[in-house]
Protein backbone atom coordinates (compact mmCIF):
# COMPACT_ATOMS: atom_id res chain seq x y z
CA UNK A 1 0.00 0.00 0.00
CA UNK A 2 1.63 3.68 -0.71
CA UNK A 3 1.80 5.92 1.55
CA UNK A 4 3.05 9.44 1.64
CA UNK A 5 4.43 12.76 4.06
CA UNK A 6 1.21 13.87 2.57
CA UNK A 7 -1.06 11.37 4.02
CA UNK A 8 0.12 12.72 7.38
CA UNK A 9 -1.35 16.15 6.25
CA UNK A 10 -4.66 14.84 5.65
CA UNK A 11 -4.70 15.27 2.15
CA UNK A 12 -7.03 12.55 0.76
CA UNK A 13 -4.64 10.14 -2.03
CA UNK A 14 -7.19 10.85 -4.63
CA UNK A 15 -6.46 14.02 -4.13
CA UNK A 16 -2.94 13.83 -4.41
CA UNK A 17 -2.83 12.17 -7.47
CA UNK A 18 -4.75 14.32 -9.15
CA UNK A 19 -2.18 17.33 -7.48
CA UNK A 20 0.76 15.35 -9.10
CA UNK A 21 -0.65 16.28 -12.71
CA UNK A 22 -0.25 19.70 -11.57
CA UNK A 23 3.22 21.36 -12.79
CA UNK A 24 4.35 23.80 -10.82
CA UNK A 25 3.17 27.51 -10.65
CA UNK A 26 -0.04 26.42 -13.01
CA UNK A 27 -3.22 28.42 -12.76
CA UNK A 28 -6.11 26.24 -11.39
CA UNK A 29 -9.65 26.15 -11.12
CA UNK A 30 -11.26 24.06 -9.02
CA UNK A 31 -15.13 23.37 -9.63
CA UNK A 32 -16.43 22.05 -6.59
CA UNK A 33 -13.80 22.26 -4.87
CA UNK A 34 -15.72 22.18 -1.05
CA UNK A 35 -13.41 22.99 1.70
CA UNK A 36 -10.31 23.82 -0.29
CA UNK A 37 -8.14 20.96 0.57
CA UNK A 38 -7.01 20.63 -2.69
CA UNK A 39 -6.54 23.98 -4.00
CA UNK A 40 -4.65 24.69 -0.33
CA UNK A 41 -2.34 22.14 -1.44
CA UNK A 42 -1.71 23.21 -4.65
CA UNK A 43 -1.22 26.38 -3.60
CA UNK A 44 1.29 25.52 -1.25
CA UNK A 45 3.38 22.66 -2.56
CA UNK A 46 2.87 23.32 -6.10
CA UNK A 47 2.52 27.32 -5.62
CA UNK A 48 -0.48 27.28 -8.24
CA UNK A 49 -2.27 30.58 -8.58
CA UNK A 50 -5.31 28.79 -7.59
CA UNK A 51 -9.17 29.91 -7.80
CA UNK A 52 -11.84 27.55 -6.51
CA UNK A 53 -16.32 27.77 -6.84
CA UNK A 54 -18.43 26.40 -4.76
CA UNK A 55 -22.21 26.60 -3.75
CA UNK A 56 -22.16 25.51 0.11
CA UNK A 57 -21.26 28.34 2.41
CA UNK A 58 -19.61 26.37 4.86
CA UNK A 59 -17.15 25.47 2.29
CA UNK A 60 -16.43 28.84 0.95
CA UNK A 61 -15.73 29.64 4.71
CA UNK A 62 -13.00 27.03 5.09
CA UNK A 63 -11.76 27.86 1.98
CA UNK A 64 -11.11 31.74 3.17
CA UNK A 65 -9.86 30.46 6.27
CA UNK A 66 -7.14 28.26 3.99
CA UNK A 67 -6.42 31.48 2.38
CA UNK A 68 -7.84 30.31 -1.32
CA UNK A 69 -9.28 32.75 -3.80
CA UNK A 70 -12.94 31.19 -3.85
CA UNK A 71 -16.32 32.40 -5.49
CA UNK A 72 -20.07 31.31 -4.06
CA UNK A 73 -22.07 30.08 -6.53
CA UNK A 74 -23.31 26.99 -9.21
CA UNK A 75 -20.00 25.76 -11.09
CA UNK A 76 -22.27 25.33 -13.77
CA UNK A 77 -22.94 28.80 -14.42
CA UNK A 78 -20.25 30.51 -12.47
CA UNK A 79 -17.74 29.03 -15.32
CA UNK A 80 -19.37 30.56 -18.23
CA UNK A 81 -17.85 34.21 -16.85
CA UNK A 82 -14.53 33.21 -17.87
CA UNK A 83 -12.06 34.02 -21.11
CA UNK A 84 -11.04 31.20 -23.18
CA UNK A 85 -8.05 29.22 -21.75
CA UNK A 86 -8.17 31.63 -18.62
CA UNK A 87 -6.52 28.89 -16.52
CA UNK A 88 -3.79 25.97 -17.15
CA UNK A 89 -5.93 23.33 -15.71
CA UNK A 90 -9.60 22.58 -14.40
CA UNK A 91 -10.48 20.08 -12.03
CA UNK A 92 -13.36 18.89 -11.10
CA UNK A 93 -13.18 16.29 -8.51
CA UNK A 94 -15.32 13.91 -7.68
CA UNK A 95 -18.30 16.29 -8.37
CA UNK A 96 -19.61 14.71 -12.04
CA UNK A 97 -21.57 12.34 -10.59
CA UNK A 98 -23.64 15.59 -9.38
CA UNK A 99 -23.51 16.92 -12.32
CA UNK A 100 -27.52 16.72 -14.14
CA UNK A 101 -26.19 17.68 -17.42
CA UNK A 102 -22.21 17.00 -17.34
CA UNK A 103 -21.81 17.49 -21.26
CA UNK A 104 -22.29 21.39 -21.05
CA UNK A 105 -20.00 21.45 -18.16
CA UNK A 106 -17.23 19.80 -19.39
CA UNK A 107 -16.93 21.82 -22.65
CA UNK A 108 -16.96 24.87 -20.52
CA UNK A 109 -13.92 23.02 -18.52
CA UNK A 110 -12.41 22.60 -21.85
CA UNK A 111 -12.92 25.99 -23.10
CA UNK A 112 -11.99 28.00 -19.76
CA UNK A 113 -8.63 25.67 -19.13
CA UNK A 114 -6.14 24.16 -21.42
CA UNK A 115 -6.41 20.85 -19.93
CA UNK A 116 -8.87 19.12 -17.06
CA UNK A 117 -8.70 17.12 -14.34
CA UNK A 118 -12.18 14.37 -13.80
CA UNK A 119 -12.22 12.54 -10.97
CA UNK A 120 -15.53 10.17 -9.66
CA UNK A 121 -16.25 6.90 -7.85
CA UNK A 122 -16.08 4.09 -10.08
CA UNK A 123 -19.59 2.40 -10.02
CA UNK A 124 -18.35 -0.96 -11.08
CA UNK A 125 -16.28 -1.81 -8.15
CA UNK A 126 -16.41 -5.08 -6.70
CA UNK A 127 -17.87 -4.50 -3.72
CA UNK A 128 -20.77 -2.58 -5.09
CA UNK A 129 -21.70 -5.00 -7.31
CA UNK A 130 -21.34 -7.82 -4.60
CA UNK A 131 -23.71 -5.73 -2.48
CA UNK A 132 -26.63 -5.01 -5.37
CA UNK A 133 -26.28 -8.59 -6.12
CA UNK A 134 -26.68 -10.39 -2.74
CA UNK A 135 -28.93 -7.92 -1.25
CA UNK A 136 -31.16 -6.33 -3.64
CA UNK A 137 -30.16 -2.40 -2.02
CA UNK A 138 -28.74 0.51 -3.36
CA UNK A 139 -25.11 -0.07 -2.23
CA UNK A 140 -23.24 1.76 0.61
CA UNK A 141 -19.51 1.89 0.37
CA UNK A 142 -16.97 4.20 1.55
CA UNK A 143 -16.23 6.02 -1.49
CA UNK A 144 -20.03 6.10 -1.55
CA UNK A 145 -21.36 6.41 1.68
CA UNK A 146 -25.01 7.76 0.99
CA UNK A 147 -28.33 6.04 1.24
CA UNK A 148 -30.55 5.92 -1.75
CA UNK A 149 -33.06 8.76 -0.15
CA UNK A 150 -30.21 11.31 1.05
CA UNK A 151 -27.57 11.23 -1.73
CA UNK A 152 -26.51 14.23 -3.45
CA UNK A 153 -24.74 11.57 -6.33
CA UNK A 154 -27.40 12.12 -8.91
CA UNK A 155 -26.05 9.41 -11.15
CA UNK A 156 -23.95 6.38 -11.31
CA UNK A 157 -20.67 6.41 -13.41
CA UNK A 158 -17.82 3.75 -14.22
CA UNK A 159 -14.79 3.25 -15.61
CA UNK A 160 -16.32 1.92 -19.07
CA UNK A 161 -19.14 4.50 -19.13
CA UNK A 162 -16.67 7.57 -18.81
CA UNK A 163 -14.49 6.13 -21.31
CA UNK A 164 -17.47 6.06 -23.79
CA UNK A 165 -18.80 9.39 -22.66
CA UNK A 166 -15.41 10.53 -24.20
CA UNK A 167 -15.88 9.59 -27.60
CA UNK A 168 -19.53 10.75 -27.82
CA UNK A 169 -19.25 14.24 -26.12
CA UNK A 170 -15.87 14.48 -28.15
CA UNK A 171 -12.93 15.18 -25.81
CA UNK A 172 -9.76 13.43 -25.37
CA UNK A 173 -8.21 11.24 -22.56
CA UNK A 174 -4.35 12.40 -22.32
CA UNK A 175 -3.95 9.84 -18.74
CA UNK A 176 -6.40 7.17 -17.30
CA UNK A 177 -5.36 6.34 -13.57
CA UNK A 178 -7.28 3.90 -11.40
CA UNK A 179 -6.97 3.69 -7.83
CA UNK A 180 -7.97 1.85 -4.80
CA UNK A 181 -8.22 3.66 -1.10
CA UNK A 182 -8.82 2.33 2.20
CA UNK A 183 -11.73 2.80 3.83
CA UNK A 184 -9.93 6.39 5.20
CA UNK A 185 -9.13 7.01 1.65
CA UNK A 186 -5.48 8.28 2.95
CA UNK A 187 -3.43 6.05 1.41
CA UNK A 188 -4.57 4.07 -1.26
CA UNK A 189 -2.47 2.01 -4.50
CA UNK A 190 -2.66 2.60 -8.26
CA UNK A 191 -4.70 -0.78 -9.61
CA UNK A 192 -3.59 -1.78 -13.03
CA UNK A 193 -5.16 -5.57 -13.23
CA UNK A 194 -8.49 -5.50 -14.15
CA UNK A 195 -9.28 -1.72 -12.29
CA UNK A 196 -13.48 -1.66 -13.91
CA UNK A 197 -13.36 -4.20 -11.21
CA UNK A 198 -11.17 -3.19 -8.21
CA UNK A 199 -10.57 0.66 -8.66
CA UNK A 200 -12.69 2.42 -5.96
CA UNK A 201 -12.09 5.85 -7.85
CA UNK A 202 -11.13 6.93 -12.01
CA UNK A 203 -9.19 9.84 -12.36
CA UNK A 204 -8.45 10.94 -15.81
CA UNK A 205 -6.98 13.96 -17.46
CA UNK A 206 -8.62 15.55 -20.19
CA UNK A 207 -8.80 18.06 -23.20
CA UNK A 208 -10.37 19.18 -26.64
CA UNK A 209 -10.50 16.91 -29.53
CA UNK A 210 -7.88 18.19 -32.35
CA UNK A 211 -9.50 18.44 -35.11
Amino acid sequence: MTTSPEAQNGIRYDLRMVASWIPEGASVLGLGCGDGVLMHYLKTHKHAVCTGIDIDEASVASCITKGVTVLQGDINEEVKDYPDNAFDYVILAQTLQQIYDPAPLIREMLRVGRKSVVSFPNFSHWRVRLMLLLTGHAPVTPQLPYQWHDTPNIRVITLADFRRYARQVGFRILKEVAIHTDRQVKSGRVVTFWPDLFATYGLYLIAKKTL
